[in-house]
């Protein structure tokens, strides 16, 4: 078997190692010994796009905020659906993420970085959702494992009620917000009804009909 190649690593402020590893065509995005994304297995994160998009008839002039660059695959599910006058903001907290998408990464989802309607904004997503008031058409998060499976405590206040607070107030009126889990969390549907959010719980496999269960929260403010 072919040895997997170290393209990149980057020391986060918690300490934990972040890597960027390829084996031929296949990447592996790593934090310490654990995996949180594989180019082989990208099907649940771009219905994260989809879901979302495709249940509004018209996208004319849609801002979308997403949260969690990874490997590009939730944001080129976007940029093929939105017109030419739509907006995508990526915040991505790792400038590295960025650079490697740029250098090494770019081609598995057709450079969606290269696309005019992109700005990125480097910095916590959490962190630019609590300054923006009625500012998103749709805000899609996938930032960790979702909320009862976080790789690091600062991510626990986005899935919070303080963070969906701070995400509805974000939202422009009747906007949607589509959240990325490894797991369930009958808990976390329970947050977004007491924020005001209407919710259905989507089930994806994260590789046509074989990869592993991921689940999808489509909300609408």
């Amino acid at each position: 078997m072919q040895p997997w190649e170290l393209l990149g690593t980057v020391t986060l402020p918690d300490g934990d190692e972040l890597t960027l590893r390829r084996r031929g065509e296949e990447y592996s995005l790593q934090l310490a010994n654990f995996e949180l994304m594989n180019s082989r297995q990208h099907d649940s994160e771009e219905q994260l796009a989809t879901l979302a998009l495709d249940a509004r008839a018209s996208l004319a002039g849609t801002h979308v905020l997403v949260g969690g660059l990874g490997m590009g695959y939730t944001l080129r599910a976007a940029l093929d659906r939105l017109p030419a006058d739509a907006r995508v903001t990526v915040a991505e907290l790792v400038p590295e993420v960025v650079d490697w998408n740029r250098e090494h990464m770019g081609h598995l989802a057709g450079h969606p970085l290269d696309d005019s309607r992109v700005s990125v904004a480097i910095g916590d997503v959490a962190d630019l959702l609590r300054k923006s008031q009625r500012v998103f058409d749709f805000v899609l998060i996938d930032i960790d494992n979702g909320p009862e499976g976080s790789t690091h405590d600062d991510n626990n206040w986005l899935y919070s009620l303080a963070g969906l607070e701070a995400t509805k107030a974000a939202l422009k009126p009747g906007g949607v917000l589509s959240v990325w889990s490894t797991y369930e969390s009958d808990e976390f549907t329970r947050r977004l009804k007491r924020t005001g959010f209407t919710s259905e719980v989507k089930r994806i496999r994260s590789r046509g009909r074989k990869g592993n269960r991921h689940v999808i929260w489509l909300a609408q403010a």
